[in-house]
């Protein structure tokens, strides 16, 4: 796996007149997806530590998976077509009847969500890292106008 994949992490995280522009990559390459506004404010409030007085729904999927006996292992971002992007997540679940690794078709928003709450890794795919644009230097003048800093690495 360690070949076709590369980590990634959440570069930042931006509003846009439709939702948000979600900011993600390696050290060599970022490249954005845009997500719904919702997503975009639940992955702000888990990257700033923003604490909630009632889960929400990524929240109450966590609390699921957790009284079910199931982690989270990983996500991959494994496609992209036509600007709209696939993930896959990996789970865990091991039992006295023993361990299953299950994946799950998900939208990388969703995934992404669910990885920073459990403290997963994030992966995309080789193939989808070398068909994207890369906007390191779109989001370091972003960042530079709104007057922030270089977004901590996670």
């Amino acid at each position: 796996m360690k070949n076709d994949v590369v980590e990634i992490g959440i570069r930042g995280v931006m509003p846009t007149p439709n939702g948000c522009a979600l900011f993600l990559g390696s050290d060599a390459k970022t490249f954005v997806i845009y997500v719904e506004a919702s997503i975009g404010h639940a992955i702000s409030m888990i990257v700033n530590e923003v604490r909630k007085e009632r889960p929400l729904t990524h929240d109450l999927i966590g609390h699921m998976f957790g009284g079910f006996g199931v982690s989270l292992e990983r996500i991959i971002i494994n496609d992209v077509d036509n600007g709209t992007f696939y993930a896959r997540i990996i789970l865990k679940m091991e039992n006295e009847l023993g361990t299953k690794i299950t994946e799950v078709d998900s939208r990388p928003s969703d995934a992404i969500v669910l990885a920073l709450q459990a403290g997963k890794p994030m992966y995309a795919n080789r193939l989808v890292m070398d068909s994207v644009d890369d906007v390191t230097e779109v989001l370091k003048k972003l960042m530079n106008q709104e007057g922030g800093e270089e977004p901590p690495e996670f």
